[in-house]
C-alpha cells in the first residue's frame, strides 16, 4: 500500500466543532475514540460549570487527560526501575551462586 493510499482524511467534532484531520487509515478508530472521550468530558464539564465556555471546558478535559498520561508515565517508570533492579539481583544472585 502505497504511503499516499495509507492516509486520508477525517472530519471530527469536537465541542461542537469539525476539525479535518490526515491520519493514517489504521488510526480512525483511536482518533475517533479520542474525540468521543474528549466530547464526553467536556458534557460532564458543562453540566457542572454553567458560567464557563467552550475553551475552558477543553482547557480543563485537556488538564485531565494530561494528568492521565503522567500518571501513566509514572507507572511505566517505575516499573522500568523495578524491572532494572530485579535484573541487577538476578545477576548477583547468579554470581553469588558461582563463588
Amino acid at each position: 500500500m502505497s504511503e499516499l493510499s495509507d492516509t486520508f482524511t477525517i472530519r471530527v467534532n469536537i465541542a461542537d466543532r469539525y476539525y479535518p484531520l490526515k491520519i493514517k487509515r489504521t488510526d480512525e478508530a483511536k482518533v475517533r475514540n479520542a474525540a468521543t472521550k474528549i466530547n464526553e468530558t467536556v458534557f460532564q464539564y458543562r453540566k457542572v460549570y454553567t458560567d464557563k465556555d467552550a475553551q475552558d471546558f477543553l482547557a480543563m478535559a485537556a488538564l485531565q487527560f494530561a494528568t492521565k498520561l503522567t500518571d501513566i508515565d509514572d507507572e511505566k517508570s517505575g516499573n522500568a526501575y523495578q524491572e532494572f533492579l530485579q535484573e541487577i539481583s538476578q545477576k548477583l544472585d547468579s554470581a553469588l551462586k558461582k563463588q
